[in-house]
């Protein structure tokens, strides 16, 4: 028997408040994520502005905040004034990124009006174009979405029907420049130098925006930690964030690495702090550099590279559509936590994608939407993981893994909502063993629990698809009881876990 996994909560010990961006996405123009995906005219389901309807009440379920828009790597090529005025009138582009054509059907006042109806916690995150364009194509984007009237670009806003300004406040000062694969990738010193001054430039118009800074694409960058001194150089004293994207996949089969595939998230979050903090110093600056952590995922990119180069420029086409095991939703489920576990400094955070394309949502053209095996933790996520963070240090039962060294079983983290309630978030990494939990609990008034819910499956594969859309769900754990200021849970061998404690 897997000895017991402990850890304790104090109100006293915490880590810091979850910022409601943490539960943010990202929307691309890449493959069917806006096409048949959030938007398809001629959908049964469709309204008057061509979004489908079933995809906007999964979308409310899932509960995400910000939504990052239009990329990603198709922003590096990306006209803003290609996707507005009247659609007809739109031109068609090639999408170097993709190797598709863009119609620009829906662009950037359809993106708002998205926003509007997913409901007042999604906010817009918009990046501009630091690849191929500039300083003066970012604050002229800047000036006809925010500026009121009467200017050349704002009366051209008003003219294309949105009379009210878009109120965008978050922008991406472009999309992983560090990427050699980027359209216009940059060096270092390259880009420190464009992304400041493209926001001293949008400060001019605003002072008050909030501004994302290219990071890296990944810790195993070769440019890695050294990308993120020279560009804050360049930039601390302008922008608020600075971005880390990260994928994970199961590679060789070797389950037990990508069942820890935290532990590098973690690590990558902690370093990229570190060298905030170093440049910081360096500067003799009390500021702090925040994390937007504005990709993140289980994505099987080692099958990206052949999909895209198969391609010659078709339309929204079937792409990078990976269909999620329940491993994939325990892993998903155990990266939630990490992000949760730094919410003192990661708070921005973007789930990448929303529809269709590593998605945890998935729809048919013309058909049914549906849950991948993902949206089960994001959604319960969103719902409870709103209030202080509590400290959490688990003392348990380890296991070896080829990449990632050395992980606990056990990973966990609480958070304790504004009426003194408190959700634990655990993942049992072991394949086939339960691993006992005990939770001393101080200082709390609590009394029950509220619900024990579990993600887990006697087959760790099975999915969710068009022919078997509800085949996982979450399942009611048994056995959990909260006596004398102790939580004792059973947690099943590879499962992501939601206890509620009222």
């Amino acid at each position: 028997m897997t000895r017991t996994a402990r850890f304790a909560l104090d109100p006293a010990f915490t880590v810091g408040t979850v910022d409601p961006r943490l539960f943010g996405s990202f929307v691309e123009h890449l493959g069917r994520c806006v096409y048949t995906g959030i938007f398809e005219p001629d959908h049964p389901t469709a309204d008057e502005a061509g979004l489908r309807q079933d995809v906007l009440e999964l979308v409310r379920e899932l509960g995400v905040t910000a939504i990052r828009y239009p990329g990603g790597n198709f922003v590096s090529g990306y006209k803003w004034e290609d996707s507005v005025g009247p659609a007809e009138e739109r031109p068609r582009r090639l999408d170097l990124a993709w190797r598709t054509t863009e119609s620009n059907r829906f662009g950037l006042s359809e993106y708002i009006a998205f926003l509007k109806k997913v409901g007042p916690q999604a906010e817009p995150m918009m990046a501009v174009n630091l690849g191929t364009r500039g300083v003066a194509e970012a604050i002229e984007l800047q000036e006809y979405a925010n500026h009121p009237a009467g200017t050349e670009l704002s009366d051209r806003r008003i003219a294309h029907g949105d009379k009210d300004p878009f109120g965008i406040r978050l922008w991406c000062l472009g999309n992983e420049m560090d990427g050699p694969w980027q359209t216009g990738h940059k060096t270092a010193e390259e880009y420190g130098r464009l992304a400041a001054e493209t926001a001293r430039a949008m400060r001019q118009i605003d002072k008050h925006v909030e501004l994302v800074a290219c990071g890296s694409s990944g810790q195993g960058m070769d440019t890695f930690a050294e990308w993120e001194a020279k560009v804050l150089q360049e930039t601390y004293d302008l922008v608020d964030y600075i971005s880390l994207h990260a994928y994970y996949e199961e590679h060789d089969g070797d389950r037990d690495s990508f069942l820890a595939s935290a532990v590098d998230m973690e690590s990558f979050i902690e370093n990229v702090v570190a060298t905030c903090d170093h440049v910081g110093a360096r500067l003799k600056s009390k500021k702090k550099i925040n994390l937007s952590f504005d990709e993140w995922n289980v994505w099987y990119m080692s099958r990206t590279d052949a999909e895209v180069s198969a391609l010659d420029w078709p339309q929204a086409p079937r792409l990078l559509e990976d269909v999620y095991s329940v491993t994939d939703a325990v892993v998903f489920g155990s990266l939630l936590i990490a992000l949760l576990r730094h919410a003192d400094r990661v708070t921005v955070a973007c789930l990448a994608q929303l529809v269709n394309v590593i998605a945890p949502i998935m729809t048919e053209p013309g058909g049914p939407a549906w849950r991948q095996t993902t949206f089960f933790p994001f959604a319960a996520a969103s719902r409870y993981g709103r209030g202080e963070v509590l400290d959490v240090r688990v003392s348990g039962p380890t296991y070896d893994t080829k990449r990632h060294g050395t992980a606990d079983l056990l990973h966990a983290t609480a958070v304790r909502a504004e009426d003194g309630t408190v959700t634990v978030f655990a993942v049992n990494r072991s394949q086939t063993e339960s691993v006992p939990l005990e939770v001393a609990l101080h200082g709390m008034q609590l009394g029950e629990v509220v619900e024990h819910s579990v993600l887990a499956d006697a087959d760790p594969d099975a999915r969710n698809t068009l022919a078997d859309p509800e085949r996982v769900a979450p399942h009611a754990g048994t056995g959990t009881t909260l006596e004398d200021g102790t939580l004792k849970a059973t947690l099943e061998p590879l499962s992501w876990n939601v206890i509620r404690l009222g």
